[in-house]
Order: structure tokens, then C-alpha cells, then sequence
């Protein structure tokens, strides 16, 4: 392997925020009060979205909120979520371009600030060995704690686990010739600019103005 293929998830390879579309499903199905959980779900993403959001915070709630759970309860939840919301999101095209890189013999890895108990599932669906999220805790018996493991994977934070997960695999950054990062989101510009090709995806209207400036390619995944 001579390449690595790095890919966002969210509004990346979905046309969707997993993260926030998990809080809409548990509010339609009346596993959480409505009124107060829909409420910080939609505060929390309209940080995001502004790139002020403390990422800390944010998956202290998400975890929290996984925590209320018994395990076996959660998990078939999350089962009817990727049957009712993750599948009908997913795109050809998406699909094909992460099998191109894996055909073309890449090291490839889906790398989130989401929770890896939400987006595990959802790397799988893609055929994707190698998923970087944030990380939670679990206790002796395999139940969610509701806090997070080490540092959050996002902004500078992918980086951090990149090199980590790479280093792990003996595979330092800098041995790969060519490493492409696909991400929607200026969140992400930490990553994008130390990759050799940067792919502004779906791009956010900041992250689309960068990306003229600096002369990336910008590709869009969803627009049929």
C-alpha cells in the first residue's frame, strides 16, 4: 500500500449527520423526552455547524444519552437505525469511490469526530476495515459509561489519532507517496492541509471558498 485514502463521514460520505439524525430517531420512536433532548441536539449542531462547538461537551451529551440505555435495548435500536435511516442515505457513488481507492490498493479509513458506537456499524456498511471515531467507554460488562476515552477526533484531534492508528499499522504518514483526505467541513481544514490531495466533498460554504483559494478539487456526491 503506497496511498491511504482518509474519508469524513457526515455530510462526507453520508448526505446526512449520523450523529444528529440518531438524536431524531431516539426522539420518533419516544425513547427520550422530546422537548429536552431536541433541544440541545439542535444547539449542539448549530455549533457545529459554526465551528464553535466544544467537542468535549458535545459527546459527554451523546454519550450520556447512550449511557441511559441497557445494552441490549441499544443495540437493537441502533439496528432499527441503520435499517430505517443509515441505509436509505447511503449513495452509490459514495460507495464506488471508496472502492476505488480499495481497489486501486489503498489503505483506507473513515475517520469521524462522531462516536464509534454510532458510526462502527455504518464504516462496516462501507466495506471499511479501518474507522477512527471518538471513543467511549465501556464498563466490565460491555454497557456504555457515558464518558469519553482519551481525546475527541476532531479538528486537530483527527491528526492526533491519525498518526496514532498509523503508527500502530507501522506505517508512518510520511512513508505513504499520495494521501487524499475527502471531508465536507472547514472543521476539517487541520487534516486537509497536510494531506498531499486534499478533496473539498459536498463542501460547506466556507470550506468551498478555502478550497478555490488553495486550488483543491471539490467534489460533489449527492447531487443525483
Amino acid at each position: 500500500m503506497t496511498n491511504l485514502a482518509l474519508f469524513d463521514l457526515d455530510h462526507t460520505l453520508l448526505p446526512i449527520d449520523s450523529d444528529y439524525e440518531w438524536g431524531e430517531f431516539l426522539v420518533r420512536v419516544g425513547a427520550v423526552d422530546e422537548t429536552a433532548f431536541r433541544g440541545r441536539n439542535d444547539a449542539f449542531f448549530a455549533q457545529y455547524q459554526a465551528g464553535v462547538l466544544d467537542p468535549v461537551e458535545y459527546l459527554e451529551f451523546a454519550l450520556g444519552t447512550l449511557a441511559r440505555f441497557p445494552r441490549a435495548e441499544l443495540d437493537a435500536l441502533y439496528a432499527r437505525y441503520m435499517r430505517e435511516v443509515i441505509e436509505p442515505a447511503i449513495r452509490p457513488r459514495a460507495l464506488a469511490l471508496v472502492r476505488e481507492h480499495q481497489e486501486a490498493g489503498d489503505l483506507v479509513a473513515i475517520i469521524t469526530a462522531t462516536n464509534y458506537h454510532i458510526t462502527a456499524p455504518i464504516a462496516a456498511r462501507f466495506g471499511v476495515e479501518h474507522h477512527i471515531g471518538a471513543m467511549p467507554e465501556y464498563d466490565g460488562a460491555g454497557q456504555l459509561t457515558g464518558r469519553l476515552l482519551g481525546t475527541p477526533t476532531s479538528g486537530p484531534g483527527k491528526i492526533t489519532h491519525m498518526h496514532a492508528w498509523l503508527e500502530r499499522l507501522g506505517r508512518p504518514f510520511d512513508s505513504f507517496e499520495r494521501s487524499h483526505f475527502y471531508s465536507d467541513s472547514h472543521n476539517d481544514l487541520p487534516l486537509l492541509s497536510i494531506v498531499t490531495h486534499p478533496v473539498a466533498t459536498n463542501p460547506s460554504a466556507v470550506l468551498a471558498t478555502h478550497a478555490r483559494e488553495q486550488g483543491w478539487p471539490t467534489l460533489h456526491l449527492f447531487n443525483d
